[in-house]
């Protein structure tokens, strides 16, 4: 009896601290080659020297072409805000993620702005 008691209590306590758990954002690597792989070290690298990045998720996402090359982009906040596309020869990995990270600095200003101001029906002006 003891036992089974002991058992619901373990069931039962998990579920009323999970809503305590938060997460504040979270930097995703979807890539799959040694170029995705470096950038996303690179951008990462970046990312965590950006201030306010608090609860912003992004996710570096990449689609190998074997004859091609690779196309690699940024989501942030589910929305595309850098693409590139990788030849099948050694390319300037670390220039593009300082292109990607520029691109993302824009864009939490943007989400930033966004929150504090209310979000505008549509992004042009």
């Amino acid at each position: 009896m003891i036992k089974k008691l002991l058992f619901i209590i373990m069931l039962i306590t998990p579920f009323s601290q999970a809503d305590e758990i938060e997460l504040g954002g979270m930097v995703l690597d979807r890539t799959i080659s040694r170029f995705g792989k470096d950038f996303f070290f690179y951008y990462t690298s970046y990312w965590r020297d950006i201030p306010s990045t608090n609860g912003i998720t992004v996710v570096v996402n990449e689609r190998v072409y074997p004859q091609a090359g690779t196309y690699l982009w940024v989501e942030m906040e589910q929305k595309k805000v850098f693409e590139t596309y990788f030849g099948r020869r050694q390319n300037d990995v670390k220039k593009l993620a300082e292109q990607a990270i520029l691109i993302s600095i824009n864009e939490v200003a943007r989400i930033k702005a966004d929150s504090v101001f209310g979000s505008p029906d549509n992004n042009e002006f």
